[in-house]
């Protein structure tokens, strides 16, 4: 891990070293996300955290799965409640 002295400005500002920058793709600016854990505070690049979610997703739904699609998940339900719906139906007219 590297690490360097740095100073946060009065108004919250602080640099990040051109080399740290550039390890991680922001040598050109961009969005970040910066996360406090306990006294701990992590700075990660936005495409970093989006790529950690949709690695998430992939592993939860399956990866290239037809099955596991929200799509599929939602045909499901309404094949599910559709049937709930029509034995629901059957008891209301044997009552």
């Amino acid at each position: 891990m590297n690490s360097v002295h740095a100073k946060v400005s009065e108004a919250g500002r602080i640099s990040l070293p051109a080399a740290f920058r550039k390890a991680v793709g922001l040598d050109r600016g961009g969005d970040v996300v910066v996360e406090l854990d306990g006294s701990v505070i992590r700075i990660r690049s936005l495409k970093e955290v989006i790529g950690e979610a949709q690695a998430i997703a992939r592993r939860i739904m399956g990866n290239n799965d037809p099955e596991g699609s929200v799509d599929a998940f939602i045909a499901e339900r309404r094949r599910e409640a559709a049937k709930e719906d029509a034995e629901a139906d059957g008891k209301e007219e044997e009552g």
